[in-house]
């Protein structure tokens, strides 16, 4: 088949029509779809702070308000201090050791562990600590639970207790 100049310059035109055509309904259509009608419009319903409250307590929602809400966190962060307030318990031979329930919630890494057990002064550095854990290949194997730890137990001891 050859094409001839003319069949070139009559394809040119259609695609230069049927784009025009497009681009006028595009342009001076209606800006919004509208239904066919078949099916019933929503019904927005206008509904009231205290209304919106009563329905999600009755669904199981507790609500809170902002101040509410940072009281909550702030009485829960105090919580979990005192849960990791150090115990000082004299040895024998007059060297001071530290005890700690270390709870370890599941989301946490060995990074958070290690930063617990430094902040309560069982371990030197949260660091090595953790390099340690990764050395070891058990970053993936931290056990959720409650564990007491003391400042007298080797590094072996916490993980083996910490890690399954």
């Amino acid at each position: 088949m050859t094409v001839t100049s003319n069949s070139l310059r009559s394809f040119a035109a259609g695609i230069f029509i049927a784009t025009s055509l497009i681009g006028a309904v595009y342009l001076f259509g209606p800006s919004e779809a509208k239904s066919t009608g078949k099916e019933e419009p929503a019904k927005v319903e206008k509904v009231s702070e205290d209304e919106m409250v009563k329905k999600l307590t009755s669904k199981g929602y507790v609500i809170h308000t902002e101040d509410q809400w940072n009281k909550q966190l702030s009485a829960m962060n105090e919580k979990q201090d005192e849960k990791a307030t150090d115990k000082k318990e004299e040895n024998t031979d007059g060297k001071v050791i530290y005890k700690t329930m270390l709870t370890v919630s599941s989301g946490m890494t060995s990074i958070d562990v290690g930063n617990a057990l430094e902040k309560a002064n069982i371990i030197n550095s949260g660091l090595d600590f953790y390099k340690e854990v990764e050395k070891r290949g058990l970053e993936n194997d931290l056990r959720p639970g409650t564990f007491e730890v003391e400042s007298g137990m080797s590094t072996d001891e916490i993980i083996s207790t910490i890690f399954k």
